[in-house]
């Protein structure tokens, strides 16, 4: 993990991508300025920032991160509607059994 925020890692995945500072300023709704600290270490990223620039740059939160200094939080990973709907069909199919279940106790 990057002790301070790895401009150069940055400047070189912008250049990849074929986009600038002020691009990164407009996808996370910062001022030039803003973003010019992110660049000094002098502003700390939001987990959600470093989820945002992710998509931008075409990297994983993790690798953001790792370049973005020592304090940068990781996003958590998000479940997706249907990973949460299938858990949910799986959790009413219990209870439904333990139900049964208990019906045939006579409780």
């Amino acid at each position: 993990m990057a002790l301070f925020f790895d401009t150069q890692w940055f400047d070189a995945r912008l250049a990849a991508a074929h986009l600038a500072r002020g691009d990164v300023a407009r996808a996370l709704g910062l001022s030039d300025g803003e973003i010019a600290e992110v660049w000094k270490d002098q502003r700390e990223l939001s987990a959600r920032d470093v989820a945002t620039l992710a998509a931008l740059l075409a990297a994983t939160p993790q690798e953001i991160a790792h370049h973005a200094g020592i304090s940068t939080p990781v996003p958590k990973a998000q479940i997706s509607l249907t990973d949460l709907s299938a858990r949910l069909e799986r959790v009413e199919a219990e209870l439904a059994a333990l139900k049964k279940r208990l019906a045939e106790r006579g409780g």
